[in-house]
């Protein structure tokens, strides 16, 4: 996560500024997370004398902060894209740039599909009290879940075959 982070700095300079905001934003939610996460499981492992429940909860917020962010990025790239796709219309017959731009809002939508389920999961376990924290049953949980991963599976596996995305 460090190398990619620091590899994407503070974006390409000919991406959009608040694309590029809220992706330095996710990143940075990102590197929060994962010692957060790190210092939870060394104090329920009993590698460090700590209460786990604070370091588990924002580890969960920075999770979910980070969904929202790059919810909110794809969001940003899907209007970006369909402005360019309008710019192309009239043609009966797809270009390989529309056919490009359509391939890259099929992605961002299951992008964001998939990261709305996963933001689903990561409010439901925050602490009790928050939003629908806790109040999900295990059927719906494991729902999303599914949904998040089986996405997660067909963009690999579609980025093995890049005219399937």
């Amino acid at each position: 996560m460090l190398c990619h982070s620091r590899g994407y700095g503070l974006g390409p300079k000919d991406e959009d500024a608040a694309v590029r905001a809220l992706s330095v934003l996710a990143n940075v939610a990102d590197q929060l997370y994962y010692p957060c996460e790190h210092v939870a499981w060394a104090a329920d492992a009993g590698v460090l004398r700590a209460s786990s429940r604070a370091w588990w909860a924002l580890s969960t917020a920075l999770w979910a902060l980070s969904l929202l962010l790059g919810i909110l990025r794809s969001l940003r790239v899907l209007l970006q894209l369909r402005r360019k796709l309008k710019q192309h219309t009239g043609s009966k017959s797809l270009s390989p740039r529309q056919k490009k731009l359509r391939a890259q809002v099929k992605a961002e939508v299951l992008s964001v599909v998939s990261s709305l389920a996963d933001l689903c999961n990561a409010v439901h376990w925050l602490p009790p009290g928050f939003l629908w924290a806790g109040r999900f049953p295990p059927w719906l949980v494991g729902l999303f879940g599914t949904v998040s991963s089986l996405i997660s599976i067909y963009q690999a596996s579609a980025g093995r075959n890049s005219e399937a995305v």
